[in-house]
């Protein structure tokens, strides 16, 4: 079963930001087993996805690579406003 990851993305950041319709995501490439997705948030809710410390993104990162490394690719998450 393949992990669909811009969904998996959407799903943990929408409750966290207070703007949820301005959340999205994009998969940028798919080749070799390596998989880079971009996220985009309002640039308000810039803080509120990293974390203080980065801590936030770091267990965002943490929940795709396990997603990714079990179907045997390794994942690229880029966290960014417009």
């Amino acid at each position: 079963m393949a992990v669909d990851f811009e969904n998996l993305v959407k799903q943990i950041v929408s409750p966290l930001v207070t703007t949820p319709d301005d959340v999205h995501v994009k998969t940028l490439s798919d080749e070799d087993g390596l998989v880079h997705i971009q996220l985009l948030v309002s640039e308000n809710d810039l803080g509120r996805v990293i974390g203080k410390g980065g801590k936030i993104a770091s267990a965002i990162r943490t929940i795709m690579y396990a997603g990714a490394s079990k179907e045997g690719k390794k994942i690229h998450l880029d966290i960014d406003s417009y």
